[in-house]
């Protein structure tokens, strides 16, 4: 019994001893850098623009995708004005009626150029019940240190940004190295299929190969990852795919007075709840290990040591994960059942039910391998399944966190956002960017701004705005990755 007792100690010892010395050599992935150097001029002309910018109600309307054609006339009208030398020195091409391309001319051809990406259309703003708006939706108005506006965060702070960067280094008679593109597409809201899928398409017939393209996506997420103390900088790497199913069965009918054992919703529901109840299978594995990778480095001590030791914690850690749907969706192909129509009285037996279940999918899926699980979870002829709706997408290819574009990309974050751990991870909702996969080498997407949890309503929600001083900070980031990136 004492031998048993003294080997178990030394197992225990042993055990505490390994955890201990993996969690001492996990170093940080975070690079050291020096504070941004910038000849860029904060001018308060370029906050007036952007409020310009907001109010022009540039909406994507999926009924009409003339409605708002006027005001995007308009908007391209004011960005000639305002941005003359950008207009007089690169190419632009006007795509489709409503989006633009514009090419900066690098000096060196042997160079593959870099896209830049922003959108200029925005949602439309519910004003039925004024008292939710602390602003007006298209106000563009300059209260308390914020610009208010439709389109301040999603996503033409961006486009001006951009703009307004490029602006000022011609004017400082910057000539890039290598060539840039801005592809600002008019219908991302809807799918981009009229703006950048057209906008990519132009640019594969020129037989253009872009060595990377950077879009929006993630942003600067202060005090939104629980045990991180420090804002974490995420790049999107990838970003998931899109599918709708739709489940149906038929059932003969009759008086409900008379029923079968499962009527055509019970049948339904059966599927539904195997589909809810067994989720595609996900985990640690593959990207979101590398998003793990770099955070869990910065950890306290001892949310450092599981991290460090995931051989042993991983069960653990993805069973927390998966208690939350923020976390669930970053871990795997998420189900959502979203739409179900049977029955057309309460006293008769529906001849048909149907539902429409959403998949948003992993890298470590695809549209097939999905499909082929939905049949084998479900395990029901009396289910037929088709695919639902004109949105479609496989996931995107994991881009590299190696290569010079994304080092550039982390550096210049770091060097903005002094403190805030840059990490690599994958985008639960979708991008314009995924129109250019077969013509880029890497695609990232980021955002320069800081956001907290108070901000993520404000998306397609009420009082969208952006600070002054991260409006400023975004054109100083745009100037120095454009330097970066274009030499």
């Amino acid at each position: 019994m004492r031998r048993f007792f003294l080997l178990f100690i030394l197992a225990v010892a042993g055990l505490f001893l390994a955890l201990l010395a993996n969690t001492l050599m996990y170093r940080s992935q975070q690079t050291v850098v020096s504070e941004a150097s910038s000849k860029l001029q904060a001018y308060p002309e370029a906050t007036l623009r952007l409020a310009e910018a907001l109010r022009i109600k540039t909406i994507s309307v999926s009924t009409d995708l003339n409605a708002h054609a006027a005001d995007f006339v308009r908007f391209h009208q004011f960005l000639a004005t305002q941005f003359p030398q950008v207009h007089a020195t690169l190419q632009k091409e006007v795509i489709n009626n409503h989006s633009l391309l514009f090419h900066w001319q690098g000096s060196d051809p042997s160079l593959k150029p870099v896209l830049y990406m922003a959108h200029s259309d925005v949602v439309p703003a519910d004003t039925s019940k004024p008292e939710y708006w602390q602003q007006a939706p298209f106000s563009g108005a300059i209260i308390d240190g914020f610009v208010w506006g439709r389109g301040a965060l999603d996503n033409k702070s961006s486009l001006m940004g951009l703009l307004e960067a490029t602006e000022q280094l011609i004017g400082q008679g910057f000539q890039p190295k290598r060539s840039i593109y801005f592809a600002f597409g008019h219908d991302e809201e809807l799918g981009g299929k009229e703006g950048n899928q057209r906008i990519a398409a132009h640019l594969q017939q020129q037989g253009v190969q872009l060595s990377s393209v950077l879009d929006e996506g993630f942003f600067v997420l202060d005090g939104m990852i629980p045990g991180l103390p420090a804002p974490a900088a995420m790049i999107g790497i990838a970003e998931k795919g899109f599918l709708s199913l739709k489940l149906s069965t038929e059932s003969e009918g009759g008086h409900s007075s008379t029923p079968p054992q499962h009527t055509a919703i019970g049948i339904l529901s059966q599927a539904i709840n195997r589909l809810e109840d067994n989720p595609v299978p996900g985990g640690l594995d593959g990207l979101l290990g590398q998003t793990f990778a770099a955070l869990g480095a910065e950890m306290p001590f001892l949310k450092k040591m599981i991290f460090a030791n995931l051989w042993l914690f991983q069960p653990v850690v993805e069973k927390q994960l998966a208690a939350k749907p923020s976390t669930n969706a970053l871990m795997r192909t998420t189900t959502a059942v979203t739409m179900i129509e049977g029955g057309i009285k309460e006293n008769v037996l529906p001849n048909t039910a149907w539902a429409v279940v959403n998949f948003r999918i992993s890298p470590t899926d695809s549209i097939g391998s999905v499909i082929s699980y939905v049949r084998n979870t479900i395990n029901d002829d009396r289910i037929s399944i088709e695919k639902y709706g004109e949105m479609l997408a496989e996931p995107s290819a994991i881009s590299s966190t190696k290569s010079d574009s994304y080092q550039q990309l982390a550096n210049v974050i770091r060097q903005h956002f002094p403190g805030a751990i840059v990490a690599p991870a994958n985008v639960v909702g979708a991008t314009d960017s995924r129109h250019y996969q077969g013509i880029a080498d890497n695609i990232y997407r980021f955002m320069p701004v800081v956001l907290s949890k108070d901000d993520i309503s404000r998306f397609h929600g009420h009082n969208e705005r952006i600070a002054i001083n991260d409006y400023q900070r975004l054109i100083s980031f745009y100037y120095q990755l454009l330097q970066r990136s274009a030499e």
